[in-house]
């Protein structure tokens, strides 16, 4: 699978650590920054690693700050993003089974590593049910997005 990534400087670390981890179970990974601890605006990683989930870039997105909360506003404001932001696995893979999230938000400064590559894991192994319940959900979200949200 192809996993872009993004994080703030709240995130890098835990993003480092999530690559090498992401990697070693056989996935591709685009790296879309940050590249230090500097500080920077989580909106300009969540942007990016959305674009890169609509253009077809990737198949699912990670990204990592500190609450993983502010990540996640700014990724849900494009249409066809589904981020979700979890902090335990039950989530993480209903998240995709029930939701057809694309993007996993964790928070560092909320969980540690070892949880952030068991979510992580959770994430990318989970796929989408289809049940006609959760398509039919599903449709009424994408109909909120068309009536609600501008198009980037």
């Amino acid at each position: 699978m192809r996993i872009a990534i993004g994080a703030d400087h709240a995130g890098f670390d835990m993003k480092i650590g999530l690559i090498q981890h992401l990697e070693a179970l056989g996935h591709t990974v685009l790296d879309l920054g940050t590249d230090s601890r500097d500080p920077v605006d989580y909106p300009d990683f969540a942007e990016a690693v959305a674009r890169a989930l609509l253009e077809g870039q990737a198949d699912r997105g990670l990204l990592v700050c500190g609450s993983g909360v502010g990540a996640s506003v700014a990724a849900n404001k494009f249409r066809g993003i589904r981020a979700g932001l979890c902090h335990d696995t039950y989530s993480a893979h209903q998240g995709v089974e029930h939701d057809d999230i694309n993007l996993l938000v964790l928070g560092s400064r909320v969980i540690g590593t070892e949880l952030a590559r068991e979510l992580v894991t959770a994430f990318v192994n989970a796929r989408f049910s289809g049940e006609e319940r959760h398509r039919r959900r599903l449709a009424k979200v994408a109909a909120l997005e068309s009536r609600n949200m501008c198009s980037l």
